[in-house]
């Protein structure tokens, strides 16, 4: 049976989520999670990045913390299916460290993507992000 409070539930897990993403708070953002999520970053270089489970999840989080000097995800617009969630997003960031790819220490990188969230168990199981 669907549970009519369950849209605001998963509004309010996303919202949460994002805070804590753009507070930096990885044990906030971990606590939201499902044990079993899975994460994908899908970018425009055509690189993916992909984890199963919270360990390998807090850990890629805890990693991605000390390339930013600050980071902020803003909703554009959120849709609510029956188990998942649209969001488009517009992300900005300032870079702490010189990238691979070329990017350089105190660059702003400005994005606009789309983030599928779906859920289990009321936490977040699965997180697919694309820019």
């Amino acid at each position: 049976m669907h549970n009519a409070s369950f849209p605001r539930i998963m509004e309010s897990l996303i919202r949460q989520y994002i805070a804590a993403y753009n507070a930096m708070n990885v044990a906030d953002m971990v606590a939201l999670l499902h044990d079993v999520i899975v994460f994908e970053n899908v970018s425009n270089t055509n690189e993916i990045t992909t984890t199963s489970g919270k360990a390998a999840f807090e850990a890629l989080a805890r990693q991605s913390i000390g390339l930013f000097r600050i980071r902020q995800q803003t909703i554009r617009s959120l849709t609510l299916s029956d188990r998942t969630a649209a969001v488009e997003i517009d992300y900005n960031s300032i870079l702490a460290v010189d990238l691979p790819a070329g990017a350089k220490a105190g660059e702003v990188l400005s994005l606009r993507g789309v983030t599928v969230f779906a859920f289990s168990d009321g936490k977040i199981a699965r997180i697919s992000d694309y820019s």
